[in-house]
């Protein structure tokens, strides 16, 4: 009888066949089954990255296909400056130096416009520079004879790679012309140094400027022909989509605080559009990195040469002062879920004032994009500021309302009902507690209050980002809006102009000065 306890690998199986014998067959040993099974999942773990890096790869070709064009136009001025070294005459022409050529092709051929002339003008200006002065250098030194030619070779070398080195650390020369000094080094190391073994130097450096002016070509024609992709253009779109994005986010937190149910968003999380802030809070690299290939571009599409590009720094820059208090104001709807919310007649008491400031700055806001994206003066602005200047007011005057209902009725609920004369001959005296309800809705309200007071402080920045745009749109001579409007009763004026917007702009920054200092206590007494 069989052994329950033995292993299953003891067992055998036995076949018969058809005449008559018998085969036996034996179970794989364990370690040869688990070495098979290991090189299978590790086969299947490798299949499964290779796969998931193509999927992602051609998702982010789908998704920007000018990624995907600029690699065939890579491949095309390589084959085409390829062509003269392949080709006997255009061989013949340059020289061995054709490899400078394919060399200055695969450095300076950027995915934009500007990129590609940033590094062509900066790698011929460089190049030019640096071969002159090492042919000047060389020219002094062969003067000196042939001891102190070393000499003054390996001084000028180092005297000149310091002193470009320097210069690198300048941010004004780094900002424009940070690769070009890494190609001045470059150019004069090799030509200071070859000058003193060979003899042709003058030959040897035309052929190397004609092959690098080659290569230059070639990419500025490709890059510019050849569906270009402007680095103006696409700093243009991004201040436009960050406009929107700051908008929508603004509306989302208002609204997620707001909501009946308190909940702050589906399964008490916010909405995935009042996080669309943090893309603005992000931005300053990117944008700084389109400008400064930006202002390298020559006149394309609406964008001419001398473009203000430097005012859409500043654009963002306030976006990024808005975006700050849209940062805090998310911050809110955690402190909510953790904490607590505030009381639902508080909220319903600042929640219309509050939703129609929110209403307005993100109708201003999105004007201000809809102006830069047609580059059209927009003829509704200073009404939208008139408005939005009033709905600060508004919710300045329920801010101002809300203590004095809630402490009554919460008074009038929590004192005792009057006593007859009877009864209060026959009781003591007693002096009542108070419980002081005024404080308890104070620290109620502190949270509400602090929503309020950011919304009101993003209206006066809103201001700021109003007055960057307005200045874009006089240097960049955009054109004036052919829907627009005359004044209505003279109420759509700029706060600059008007005084009530003054007065209204200057009252929302003493109320949050109030509410976020040490009166707050006495704010709502």
């Amino acid at each position: 009888m069989v052994n329950g306890k033995q292993p299953m690998m003891d067992l055998e199986w036995r076949v018969t066949v058809p005449d008559g014998s018998s085969v036996r067959f034996e179970a794989e040993s364990g370690l040869v089954r688990r070495l098979s099974s290991a090189l299978l999942n590790a086969i299947h773990a490798l299949w499964l990255k290779v796969s998931g890096f193509f999927k992602k790869a051609w998702k982010m070709g789908m998704d920007d296909p000018r990624k995907v064009v600029h690699c065939f136009k890579v491949g095309l001025a390589l084959a085409l400056v390829s062509l003269f070294y392949y080709t006997r005459p255009l061989y013949d022409g340059v020289g061995g130096s054709s490899m400078w050529a394919v060399m200055t092709v695969v450095v300076i051929f950027e995915f934009t416009v500007g990129g590609t002339l940033y590094k062509g003008f900066n790698r011929v200006m460089a190049t030019l520079l640096g071969g002159a002065l090492g042919l000047g250098i060389h020219a002094l030194a062969d003067i000196a004879g042939e001891k102190g030619e070393p000499i003054i070779l390996d001084a000028s070398l180092f005297l000149l790679a310091s002193a470009a080195t320097f210069s690198r650390f300048i941010p004004q020369v780094r900002a424009l012309f940070d690769y070009g000094v890494t190609i001045f080094i470059l150019t004069y190391s090799l030509v200071s140094v070859s000058s003193y073994r060979v003899d042709k130097l003058i030959n040897l450096a035309q052929q190397r400027m004609s092959t690098i002016a080659i290569g230059c070509s070639i990419c500025l024609v490709i890059s510019i022909l050849i569906r270009p992709v402007w680095a103006g253009q696409d700093l243009h779109l991004i201040i436009i989509r960050h406009m929107e994005k700051l908008a929508s986010s603004i509306e989302g937190n208002v609204a997620d605080y707001f909501k009946e149910d308190g909940s702050g968003g589906s399964n008490g999380k916010p909405s995935q559009r009042s996080q669309d802030y943090k893309c603005v809070l992000n931005s300053k690299a990117s944008e700084e990195s389109l400008f400064n290939l930006a202002r390298w571009e020559p006149a394309h599409g609406g964008f001419g040469f001398r473009h203000p590009w430097k005012q859409y720094l500043a654009i963002g820059a306030s976006l990024r002062r808005c975006a700050y208090c849209v940062e805090a104001l998310h911050g809110t709807l955690n402190s909510q879920a953790l904490h607590g919310r505030a009381p639902d007649f508080m909220k319903e008491h600042l929640s219309g004032p509050c939703e129609e400031v929110s209403s307005q700055v993100c109708r201003v806001l999105r004007e201000l994009a809809n102006s830069v994206k047609t580059m059209t003066k927009s003829g509704r602005m200073d009404f939208f500021l008139g408005e939005m200047n009033s709905a600060v007011e508004d919710l300045q005057s329920a801010l101002r309302s809300l203590p004095y209902q809630p402490v009554a009725s919460f008074t009038s609920q929590a004192s005792p009902p009057a006593a007859t004369p009877v009864e209060e001959a026959g009781k003591e005296k007693v002096q009542p507690i108070s419980p002081k309800p005024s404080v308890v809705v104070i620290l109620e309200a502190l949270p509400l209050a602090t929503v309020a007071s950011l919304l009101i402080e993003i209206s006066a920045r809103m201001e700021c980002v109003a007055d960057v745009v307005d200045t874009l749109s006089e240097q960049a001579k955009f054109k004036p809006a052919s829907d627009e409007k005359p004044e209505k009763q003279g109420e759509a004026t700029h706060p600059a102009s008007n005084p009530q917007g003054q007065e209204a702009v200057k009252g929302a920054q003493n109320w949050s000065n109030k509410l976020n200092g040490p009166a707050a206590s006495t704010a709502f007494a």
